[in-house]
């Protein structure tokens, strides 16, 4: 009765069946989805680029210093000076240029007269419509730029035509005015193109060249304005009398000097307005040792008489084709095969006959297809991954073989326009740091709007991951006697050396009998000398090796 207040409890072993296997199944997915999300984005993506067509912009643009062959017309009496010329037009010798009103009344008389308005006819208002349509139909909203040049054109023909009204009214009035006859009509002395402005570097040489000259915070270009007050040898216009002109720019690397004097001559782009000109090289180092190099043209002078500073690019390499990143250039690998050892079907494929054995050590042949990437005129080249080296090829209708050792690179990149990274060969024409441009419409090549792999390290790097995870399995199944292994290891054997040891091996395989093979396979470690005389009989001389 004591004991009946503390019952006895007994303990019993967890039933194992009340395990949730539903549970542990889904406690292993998530290791495995885990596993496989860390090891997706520890991998090297491959990543697309489209091909596309274009050119490459390499850094050779340079601030550059016009130079031309510049008079400065200066006045020989002082007075009021009107300008009658258009600011950059031709003038030939004789042609009104200016006059100089030494009393300065001119204005006053013809206000006087009736005459200080100046009107356009239909012909002068046809000029600039004209002019105006013009710009309106080839201007460019991203080309701002032309907005100024068509300014100061307008300027310069209004100012044209309003002078020239001008110079018919004096011409009507009184001949015999006071006035008018203290005005004098001053004419262009040479031929040349007309400019109203002087800064100082008329008289520029290549020889003269300094550093210093590009300094644009020093410089000052000192305009000439109509209707102003000048002396006598004041400077009133500017006369450029040839056509043949010249860009200086200042170059510190000496192998690039030289490859431009090498070039002789050269194509040289204005950012101003996008035209381009070839431009004879000529250079010169000066006694600080800075070296300039000087293109000279003989056109378009009259474009930029105006100005001084210019921007250039020089275009040492014009070519166009396919635009693609250097990252996706890669050097590969390929077997030389003769191309009298290539089968070519029907429906355009290709294919080899390569050497086997069975596991008897029995030859046989079986057909390789293989994909050629180039071609000369006796050998294709065929993908390492195909063939191996070592592999007997079999010529058709002939007793004649090859073995394929002989390799060759080419460079290329990866094509993926058919889900798989498959190589593609490339002409580079030129290249930068970035992109290169390479040829298009090549036989092995690529073409426009192809898709190709944008780092070619990460399809070699993938390609490295998967044969070492088959390396690992094959090692696997080979521990393990398994029957694929013997099966495969014929098929990766070179040629035997001799007739001779191709029965020695025979004779060996007939003696263990195929049961005893079979069974010595199935028990892995045992047996190994038997096992290695299976294994081994084709040849000595095999390049393959089994774990």
């Amino acid at each position: 009765m004591a004991n009946s207040g503390n019952p006895k409890v007994t303990k019993y072993p967890k039933n194992i069946n009340n395990i949730n296997i539903g549970m542990v199944f889904f406690a292993v997915m998530a290791i495995y989805i885990i596993i496989s999300v860390i090891t997706y984005f520890r991998r090297d993506h491959i990543v697309g680029y489209e091909v596309m067509e274009g050119a490459l912009s390499t850094n050779n643009i340079y601030d550059a210093v016009a130079v031309r062959d510049e008079k400065i017309v200066e006045s020989d009496t002082a007075g009021y000076v009107n300008y009658f010329a258009t600011e950059g037009g031709r003038v030939a010798v004789g042609n009104l240029v200016y006059t100089v009103d030494e009393s300065g009344q001119l204005l006053d008389y013809l206000k006087s007269q009736g005459s200080e308005e100046v009107s356009l006819g239909e012909e002068d208002l046809a000029e600039l419509r004209t002019q105006i349509v013009n710009f309106d139909s080839s201007f460019d909203p991203l080309n701002f730029h032309t907005v100024y040049d068509f300014k100061v054109s307008l300027d310069g023909t209004v100012q044209k035509l309003s002078n020239n009204s001008v110079l018919s009214n004096i011409q009507s009035l009184n001949a015999n005015s006071g006035t008018l006859q203290s005005i004098n009509y001053k004419y262009a002395p040479d031929t040349g193109i007309v400019v109203y402005s002087t800064d100082g570097y008329e008289d520029l040489t290549l020889e003269k060249m300094n550093s210093a000259v590009f300094d644009n915070s020093t410089y000052e270009k000192h305009q000439l304005i109509n209707n102003t007050l000048v002396k006598a040898g004041d400077p009133v216009y500017k006369l450029c009398t040839s056509e043949e002109w010249s860009v200086i720019i200042e170059e510190d690397d000496e192998k690039k000097v030289q490859e431009l004097v090498d070039l002789e001559y050269v194509k040289v782009r204005f950012i101003k307005n996008q035209d381009e000109s070839w431009g004879k090289v000529s250079a010169y180092t000066n006694a600080d040792g800075e070296s300039f190099v000087q293109l000279t043209f003989t056109n378009s002078m009259i474009t930029f008489c105006r100005d001084r500073f210019l921007n250039i690019e020089l275009i040492t390499e014009d070519d166009t084709g396919l635009k693609i990143p250097n990252s996706a250039i890669v050097d590969k690998n390929f077997y030389l095969v003769p191309k009298d050892y290539v089968i070519k079907n029907n429906d355009n494929s290709t294919a080899v006959l390569r050497v086997k054995y069975d596991e008897q050590g029995n030859e046989t042949s079986e057909i390789v297809a293989v994909s050629i990437y180039n071609e000369t005129e006796t050998v294709f080249y065929l993908d390492t991954d195909t063939l191996r080296s070592g592999d007997t090829l079999i010529k058709t209708d002939s007793n004649d073989r090859f073995t394929v050792s002989k390799t060759d690179s080419l460079i290329g990149v990866y094509n993926i326009n058919k889900g798989y990274a498959d190589f593609r060969q490339i002409s580079i024409l030129y290249q930068n740091e970035e992109y290169s441009i390479v040829r298009s419409n090549t036989t092995y090549g690529l073409n426009v709007y192809d898709y190709i792999v944008l780092d070619s390290t990460t399809v070699d790097a993938n390609a490295k991951s998967a044969q070492e995870n088959a390396t690992s399995d094959s090692s696997i199944d080979s521990g393990s006697g398994s029957d694929s292994a013997t099966e495969e290891t014929p098929d990766s054997v070179e040629n035997p050396d001799s007739t001779n040891q191709e029965s020695e091996n025979l004779e060996e395989i007939e003696a263990t009998g195929s049961e005893e093979s079979s069974e010595n396979s199935s028990e892995g470690n045992s047996g190994d000398e038997q096992g290695n005389s299976n294994e081994n009989s084709p040849a000595e001389g095999d390049s393959v090796v089994i774990n």
